[in-house]
């Protein structure tokens, strides 16, 4: 087990901090962070949230230097079906049952899909994809390259997701992996052509552009939200639109 002093040092190199712009932030001096990084002094349960404050860590990693301190964990990690989440749960379907007739998912930290609308599932059944699978299996596998015309401006923008989704979470080595594997695909020409880049998808004789946009909860208090993020797709033309619209 990481001790506090290591978990402490990893966070603030995480977020390129000295110990100086890091005690700016939470308040301290300079002095007392470099005491807490050497051992030489122990934090206080509310210096540790302080710190978690000031370094805008993760619920998780909160939780872990919470026990590095020798504290009792604060957030907590529910299951998906517990009672207290049915708020959670209602809210969600609310969204992905009135995006229809395009695709909705919620997704979590490692990208596996916790639920998704219709629309969805028949886009994502088509692929091999369902409720509990994962999209970055979808992403590694070989079926992206065959389907997606502008493959690599899709691998491209994944990686950097990947990349960002990561480090804001000290590094999450499945996700970097998966970045690292992506920006093997030949760089796009670099030329801009929209404001947004859509993923185009070309199979059994139907083309879809589409494009997403990202929603999270404002104010988690527990792991699994979040970390839990909702994906809304939109028809990037008149065509995909009309499609969908027919579909449903």
């Amino acid at each position: 087990m990481t001790g506090f002093p290591d978990t402490l040092r990893h966070w603030r190199q995480a977020r390129r901090l000295s110990q100086l712009d890091l005690a700016l932030e939470a308040a301290v001096s300079a002095r007392h962070i470099s005491f807490l990084e050497t051992g030489r002094a122990r934090p206080s349960r509310e210096m540790v949230t302080r710190l978690g404050d000031a370094l805008a860590m993760p619920l998780s990693a909160r939780n872990g230097m919470l026990v590095a301190a020798g504290f009792a964990p604060r957030y907590p990690a529910r299951d998906w079906d517990d009672a207290a989440m049915a708020p959670v749960r209602a809210a969600i379907d609310h969204v992905l049952r009135n995006h229809q007739p395009y695709p909705a998912l919620a997704i979590d930290r490692l990208w596996r899909v916790v639920d998704l609308n219709p629309a969805a599932a028949r886009l994502f059944g088509a692929l091999g994809v369902g409720a509990g699978d994962s999209l970055i299996d979808l992403l590694l596998s070989a079926t992206l390259p065959q389907v997606v015309e502008n493959w690599p401006e899709v691998a491209h923008h994944a990686a950097r997701r990947l990349r960002t989704e990561s480090a804001a979470m000290g590094g999450v080595e499945v996700l970097d992996r998966a970045a690292t594997t992506l920006s093997e695909v030949p760089a796009p020409d670099g030329t801009v052509h929209a404001p947004v880049i859509p993923t185009i998808l070309n199979a059994g004789g139907m083309r879809l552009s589409l494009f997403a946009t990202l929603a999270q909860f404002g104010t988690p208090e527990d792991l699994l939200l979040e970390d839990l993020k909702i994906e809304l797709y939109f028809p990037a033309d008149d065509a995909t639109r009309e499609a969908f619209e027919a579909m449903a």
